[in-house]
């Protein structure tokens, strides 16, 4: 329904309302009054609605789904909450006493946005949002944020300020905006509102909000283990570790610049945020158990940072490696691209100086060889004696046979040879003389142009 609409509505209702009135002035007119006020609320009411439900945001009830999860988990509404927040793995957890008196895991949400990096908020402005302990009070709750709703952490805690550090307004709010607060939908915010206030009226005072920068595991730690933060986070380490084996809500004190957590001082000391801690006892069952859990997860911590120390050492050297290979290629890419720019045309790589012009000749008159003289070319009338042809290599073969001493024989011509003191006899200019041709030693046999070929490529 549009607000319009509403508006109308109510403007009718009211202007019948007033008629009625002026109509019954007796005894039954208080009725009537009680009528008109109850349904004018109502309508009002239906004005606040929006797609989250009808009325006023921070009256709202929790979901069905949730009202389901606390009978399972036997979870009256009304009983104690605890909240956490991690921040690398960026949820939202709300914890809430079963009938056990112990806090039970209730909900978990997803935060929508959370600004800065992992560590603590130093000062205003630097955009962190805060990691520490801190209580939240009915005073803190905002039911008229400009950001749906929202509660205040409470930063800068005793503990902040012994450090001088400085900030306000740092929220749990809707919206999914952040600016070093903790965002939330605007569903998200309203559940979580809902809870806190249920708590409220069923006596709880206050509730506590753990905000750590991520779970405290040793995977967690040992991927950590450089950071300058770590000596801060291993100090929040031992509340979680006390929340973790007792599932009871940790009492939480600052002295010495320091938490301490379910310490108890001795013959009733004040405890000072910024001077030296006096001696404290913490009980001793508890003692024993944080600290058996503080080695095992110590030990553990140390064998994940050598196996991740040894895997970033491989990841370097991969890494090296990849760098030294992407250097060669481009020494080679390099390499080649000078290659091609310094190497001579194909032509002449096969032809030597004046290939081209050879090539082009070749290429437009292949009846002429290199040097112009003219390629021999077969008779058209001539005319092939297949048979002659075929019985020569065996007529060679036989007289080489015949005449085995005859190691080397010259060249034969048509020239006859003339007796001694006789002058030779002149060769016919008209027959062709039949000599061997060698090849010449400029000239450059198949197989070399060929490797020039390949190499020129």
């Amino acid at each position: 329904m549009r607000y319009s609409e509403l508006d109308n509505r109510l403007k009718d209702l009211i202007g019948r309302l007033m008629q009625i009135s002026q109509r019954f002035q007796n005894s039954r007119g208080w009725l009537v009054r009680v009528v008109a006020v109850a349904s004018v609320s109502a309508l009002l009411a239906a004005c606040q609605a929006d797609e989250l439900g009808y009325g006023p945001k921070h009256t709202r009830s929790v979901s069905r789904e949730t009202r389901e999860e606390m009978t399972k988990l036997h979870m009256a509404s009304s009983a104690p909450i605890l909240m956490r927040i991690f921040k690398e793995e960026s949820k939202f957890e709300v914890w809430k006493k079963d009938d056990t008196g112990k806090y039970a895991l209730l909900k978990t949400f997803e935060i929508c946005k959370w600004s800065g990096k992992l560590g603590p908020k130093q000062k205003e402005g630097d955009r962190q949002a805060p990691e520490g302990y801190y209580t939240i009070t009915p005073a803190l709750m905002n039911p008229n944020s400009s950001y749906y709703l929202s509660f205040n952490t409470g930063y800068p805690n005793a503990y902040d300020r012994s450090y001088g550090r400085t900030g306000s307004n740092l929220m749990v709010h809707g919206a999914c905006s952040s600016a070093g607060c903790y965002a939330m939908t605007d569903e998200q915010i309203q559940e979580i509102y809902a809870l806190a206030r249920d708590a409220f009226r069923g006596g709880q005072r206050s509730f506590q909000l753990q905000a750590y920068p991520f779970r405290m595991t040793p995977e967690n730690l040992a991927r950590h283990l450089d950071d300058p933060n770590m000596p801060f986070w291993k100090m929040l380490k031992v509340g979680y570790d006390h929340f973790e084996l007792t599932r009871q809500e940790p009492k939480v004190d600052v002295c010495g610049r320091k938490y301490v957590f379910d310490a108890t001082p001795v013959d009733d000391a004040r405890l000072s945020p910024v001077q030296a801690c006096p001696e404290l006892t913490v009980p001793q069952t508890l003692q024993m158990a944080v600290a058996a859990k503080q080695a095992k997860d110590d030990a553990e911590t140390m064998v994940i940072a050598a196996r991740l120390d040894e895997q970033r050492k491989r990841d370097e050297e991969h890494q090296r490696m990849l760098a030294e290979q992407r250097i060669m290629l481009a020494q080679k890419e390099a390499e080649r691209e000078q290659r091609l720019a310094n190497r001579k045309p194909i032509f002449e790589t096969l032809f030597g100086d004046g290939g081209t012009e050879t090539a082009t000749a070749l290429i437009q008159n292949p009846v002429t060889g290199p040097d112009g003289s003219p390629l021999p070319t077969p008779s058209p009338d001539a005319k092939v004696d297949v048979a002659s042809s075929e019985a020569a290599p065996a007529q060679a073969q036989a007289q080489a046979q015949a005449t085995p001493d005859a190691a080397v024989s010259e060249p034969a011509t048509t020239a006859s040879v003339a007796p001694a003191g006789q002058p030779a006899a002149q060769a016919d200019p008209a027959q062709p003389t039949q000599m061997a041709s060698a090849p010449t030693q400029s000239s450059p046999s198949y197989r070399d142009r060929l490797v020039k070929l390949i190499s020129w490529f």
